[in-house]
C-alpha cells in the first residue's frame, strides 16, 4: 500500500477562503478572517508545514487600490494570520496576459521556487475554480472550500472539495485510506 504523504508546504488564497472577501479591498481596518482559519493554520504549523498565499488582486491593474493599499492588507492579513513562508501576488488584470494571474500556474511556481520545493509537493487551497486550475497547470494538488461566490461547475470539477478550511487542511494531513 502507498501511503500518500502531507504536502511540504500549503498555499492559500487570500480573498474568500483566508478573509472574508471585501472587492478591492483597500483598507486594512476591514480585514476580517473567515470562520475557521486560525484553526486550519494552527494545524499546519503543529505539523511542521509552511504556509503562503497566492493572490489576484487585478484592482491594482484596475486603478481601483494602489499597490501600497494591496501590501497594508497583506500585512494585516499576516498580522492576524501569519507569518507566512511566502507572498505571491498577481497585480494584473485579466486581460494582461501574464503568467502569474491565476488560473495560470506562475505564482504557484513562484512560490514553489520560493520555499524551494518542487510543485508536486504543494497543496493549494482556494474557494474558486481559478485557484484549482491554477493548481493543476502548476502539478501541483488542491482542495476547493466553496463559498456564495463558487459556482456550481467549478465545485463540480474540482478533484477535492471540504466544506470548511479546518475540513480541508485535516484532508491534506490525513494519509490517504483516511480521507
Amino acid at each position: 500500500m502507498i501511503v500518500q504523504r502531507a504536502p511540504a508546504a500549503v498555499l492559500f488564497d487570500r480573498d474568500g477562503t483566508l478573509v472574508l472577501d471585501v472587492p478591492y479591498n483597500r483598507d486594512p481596518a476591514m480585514v476580517r478572517p473567515v470562520p475557521g482559519a486560525r484553526a486550519a493554520l494552527d494545524l499546519l504549523s503543529a505539523a511542521g508545514i509552511p504556509v503562503g498565499v497566492v493572490t489576484n488582486q487585478s484592482g491594482i491593474a484596475r486603478g481601483l487600490i494602489s499597490t501600497e493599499q494591496a501590501e497594508a492588507v497583506n500585512r494585516r492579513v499576516d498580522e492576524l494570520l501569519g507569518p507566512f513562508a511566502v507572498w505571491q501576488v498577481c497585480p494584473h488584470g485579466p486581460a494582461d496576459g501574464c503568467a502569474c494571474r491565476k488560473p495560470r500556474p506562475g505564482m504557484v511556481l513562484a512560490a514553489a521556487q520560493q520555499l524551494g520545493l518542487p510543485p508536486d509537493r504543494i497543496a493549494v487551497v482556494g474557494d474558486i475554480g481559478a485557484d484549482v486550475e491554477a493548481a493543476a497547470a502548476a502539478g501541483a494538488s488542491s482542495v476547493l472550500v466553496p463559498t456564495p461566490v463558487s459556482r456550481p461547475e467549478e465545485v463540480a470539477a474540482a478533484p477535492v472539495v471540504r466544506a470548511d478550511l479546518v475540513g480541508a487542511v485535516r484532508h491534506l494531513l490525513a494519509p490517504v485510506g483516511v480521507r
